[in-house]
């Protein structure tokens, strides 16, 4: 086996996104929604 230098993880860049209407939570910003980790709320993106 080769030895081999690991990857390194490529993060997105903090910004502070928005904000859960029921809870007051910051919201994870995925690809195709925003969705909150603590009630469960989630919003669908709208496709342009």
């Amino acid at each position: 086996m080769a030895d081999k230098a690991p990857k390194k993880k490529e993060f997105k860049k903090y910004e502070l996104g928005k904000m859960c209407p029921k809870c007051g939570s910051r919201m994870a910003d995925h690809s195709n929604r925003y969705a909150c980790g603590k009630c469960g709320y989630a919003e669908f993106k709208k496709k342009e």
